[in-house]
């Protein structure tokens, strides 16, 4: 496989999660959100077979724009990470330092 081919597998690739991500924004129903990855692999996989650079090129494009228009205003942030609602919340005391005594 070729380094243009390496890199464009790992274009679609992280568009595909990005979509995905995307899709879980919107949708926090589990039910919801696995009937939307569905879809979203139907709509790549249609384009898996395509051949003319011209119409690869094309097809990424389209699909960015798309993920672009449907940016979540608010996305979902996981609790732990940051700037999620408990990052950092009850951290552990570093054991290295002394504590200062009073």
């Amino acid at each position: 496989m070729s380094e243009a081919q390496i890199a464009h597998r790992r274009l679609v690739q992280s568009l595909y999660k990005r979509s995905l991500k995307t899709a879980q924004d919107w949708y926090i129903d589990t039910n919801l959100f696995r009937r939307k990855a569905v879809e979203l692999r139907m709509q790549f996989d249609a384009n898996k077979n395509l051949r003319h650079p011209r119409q690869i090129a094309q097809a990424v494009q389209e699909a960015e724009r798309q993920l672009t228009e449907l940016r979540h205003p608010d996305p979902y942030i996981a609790v732990s990470a940051p700037g999620g609602t408990k990052f950092e919340r009850n951290m552990h005391p570093n054991l290295d330092e002394p504590a200062g005594h009073h």
